[in-house]
């Protein structure tokens, strides 16, 4: 076997999705390409910290350990990087399931040492068992998938996609782990955004380094009939207009923005094209698609000005803690952490931007 070795990171939450996390567990278990070890990052809920200890107490390969920072998905993530050992980190959704080859795939792309990070593609599994007539594949990315207007095969990218990604260790000692104060608090908050906003951070401390999607890097992520709705649509597409703004007040406008530009301006409208043909034909859901990209369209640029209004007022800052590597185990299992991310080391963000002020271009989240 060859290529680095791989840590799996699956940040978890909430014992409503117990069967989900075993589920994706064991998808890494069954992997073509075994993974150097499984960590499951419980996000301050000590009785499904407790819960999985007790499950995987006996089992090597998979390790239960608190977030050690400040609630959320990015410090969840930071927690898992600064106590994997792998060569390189994937991220996994706790509800979602890996086809057997995921991490093969992620492998040969670090054949090129150039290659700082991998993604895959993300395929949606409807709870009521098919897509809702009304939902276009152009807004996928609200339910955390893969969406129309991204590239297929292997690609160059700004950014690779949270849920379904890698990295090599040393992209995270260059430009540090993921911001906090950006993207999901759990069910309460339906942010994003936290990993194009390290993905460009990461660009700028190397300017060599390639981003890549694999699209036969393949998990299905469960879309629970909640998201299915319309409000929930709506709700997140505003969400990501404000995730959108933080993003750019971090690294300017134009590294933020340039390619949802190319998305609103060429991918939308095709999109809305389509789904007006198809109500001129009868075909069901077609008027509801065109409806949907123009409400997600508008909802989010709502969101965005809010979120800029309100970054300007308020000076909102976020934090980029370093992530160091494994330390020196203590107890016999569990390394010690080099104090919690977010800690005194990080660095603030925001406020007046980060990195050298350039403006670049770049892809869509």
């Amino acid at each position: 076997m060859t290529g680095p070795d791989i840590s799996v990171v699956i940040c978890v939450y909430t014992e409503d999705r117990w069967e989900d996390i075993l589920a994706a567990v064991s998808s890494v278990r069954a992997q073509s390409r075994p993974a150097r070890e499984t960590l499951l990052v419980v996000d301050h809920n000590a009785a499904l910290l407790e819960r999985l200890a007790r499950r995987f107490a006996q089992d090597a390969g998979v390790r239960v350990l608190a977030n050690a920072g400040p609630r959320g998905l990015s410090a969840g993530r930071n927690t898992g990087i600064a106590a994997s050992s792998g060569a390189v980190v994937a991220f996994l959704d706790d509800d979602a399931v890996a086809e057997r080859d995921w991490l093969r795939r992620f492998a040969e792309g670090y054949a090129d040492p150039r290659v700082m990070a991998v993604g895959g593609r993300t395929e949606p599994v409807w709870a009521s068992g098919r897509r809702p007539a009304w939902f276009p594949e152009e807004f996928d990315w609200v339910v955390g998938c893969t969406y129309r207007g991204l590239p297929r095969g292997r690609a160059r990218v700004r950014n690779v996609l949270g849920g379904n990604a890698s990295f090599r260790r040393t992209a995270f000692d260059a430009a540090g782990g993921f911001a906090t104060g950006i993207g999901r608090d759990g069910d309460r908050r339906p942010l994003g955004c936290e990993e194009t906003e390290l993905c460009i951070r990461l660009t700028r401390a190397r300017p060599d380094a390639v981003l890549l999607l694999d699209d036969r890097a393949v998990i299905h992520h469960r879309v629970p009939a909640a998201r299915e709705r319309f409000g929930y649509f709506r709700s997140r597409a505003w969400a990501e207009g404000l995730s959108k703004a933080l993003v750019a007040r971090s690294v300017g406008a134009g590294k933020g923005l340039e390619s949802e530009r190319r998305y609103a301006t060429r991918v939308l409208p095709a999109g809305v094209a389509r789904g007006l043909r198809d109500a001129l034909l009868a075909r069901p859901g077609g008027a509801g698609r065109a409806g949907a990209i123009v409400a997600g369209v508008l909802t989010a640029a709502g969101g965005y000005a809010v979120g800029t209004l309100r970054a300007r007022r308020s000076g909102t800052a976020f934090r980029v803690p370093p992530v160091a590597g494994p330390a020196a185990r203590t107890d016999g299992r569990e390394p010690a952490h080099g104090g919690p991310p977010g800690g005194a080391g990080a660095r603030l963000i925001g406020a007046r931007g980060a990195g050298d002020g350039h403006d670049e271009g770049g892809r869509p989240a």
